[in-house]
């Protein structure tokens, strides 16, 4: 006997909708968002249970403690929906999307051993962002009363010095605040570091990834948690769709008469590269190319590089 779930989740209440191989309903329940009680409703349902819900920041933890107590559990993205909606519809509608085979891109759920690396190297990201974010306010700060602060001697203590003392002195103290902000991020951002590839080199595969050109200790501590294994991909054309460097083609009027036989011609024209994929992992590869190609010594990476360009390829 099966029984399609289909989960909508809220931050209090969580509404579930049963379906059976038919596609009848017989039940639906308001669960409340807390882990003891949605695992005593799905021990409740007789039958091989199969459950769907959509992605959301409550994706991981409800995967970590629901995924073992069913045979099947799939995550997709939420779609836009025209006409009535409520929590009930929603339930149902996600139940009958698994129960008549719909979904085709269900999302990636990594296994639990990168669940701390995934935490480290996201904190890591949020981190440097924030860092950025603190470098430009203090560059503007002194921009604005036109005190010249190219370069990075302005996130020093020394070079900061030198150009307070040419601010008003109203201004000194918010600009030097923004000055201890910076460096605690700063500290804050090695601490971050130091905890992430100590976790990614509990893994084996991350002392191989090392040996990569391009791809030091940080990237490769920021790969493991996104890819977490290859065998997600069909092929590597999968994989670099993924990554952001899927080459797109559109093509209209395909068929051609010539000599009196329809042949496909050559219309199809490549417009860029495709727009679904994961950022960071793009921001990986590039940043991995960028080194190879500016400051990478001998490797096959560069060599296949120089030699395209050499064949005409624009850089």
């Amino acid at each position: 006997m099966e029984r399609y779930i289909g989960m909508d989740v809220h931050a209090v209440s969580c509404t579930l909708g049963v379906l059976d191989a038919k596609g009848k309903r017989p039940r639906q329940d308001v669960v409340e968002t807390n882990g003891r009680a949605l695992l005593e409703y799905l021990r409740s349902l007789p039958g091989t249970l199969h459950l769907c819900l959509e992605e959301s920041e409550w994706a991981p933890w409800r995967w970590e403690i629901l995924s073992p107590h069913v045979a099947e559990m799939v995550v997709v993205r939420g779609q836009r929906k025209k006409g009535s909606k409520s929590d009930a519809v929603d339930a149902r509608g996600l139940a009958e999307r698994l129960r008549t085979g719909q979904i085709k891109s269900p999302v990636f759920k990594a296994p639990r051993p990168f669940a701390k690396l995934r935490e480290l190297a996201r904190v890591y990201g949020m981190v440097t962002q924030d860092l950025a974010r603190s470098k430009n306010r203090l560059k503007s700060s002194f921009r604005r009363r036109g005190v010249d602060c190219q370069g990075t001697r302005v996130y020093g203590a020394k070079g900061r010095a030198e150009r307070l003392r040419q601010l008003p002195a109203a201004l000194r103290g918010p600009v030097e605040m923004l000055g201890e902000q910076l460096e605690r991020l700063a500290e804050l951002k090695s601490r971050a570091e130091s905890a992430m590839v100590e976790e990614s080199r509990r893994h084996r595969i991350s002392r191989l990834l090392e040996t990569v050109p391009g791809l030091g200790p940080v990237r490769v501590a920021q790969l493991l948690p996104i890819v977490v294994t290859p065998h997600r991909f069909r092929t590597k054309r999968q994989f670099w769709s993924y990554s952001g460097f899927g080459v797109v083609t559109r093509s209209s009027g395909d068929w051609v008469r010539v000599d009196g036989q329809w042949t496909r011609g050559r219309v199809a024209q490549p417009r860029g590269l495709n727009v679904n994929y994961n950022r960071t992992l793009k921001m990986i590869f590039k940043g991995a190319a960028t080194t190879v190609i500016a400051h990478g010594g001998a490797n096959p990476f560069r060599e296949a590089y120089e030699r395209l360009c050499e064949q005409g390829t624009k850089p």
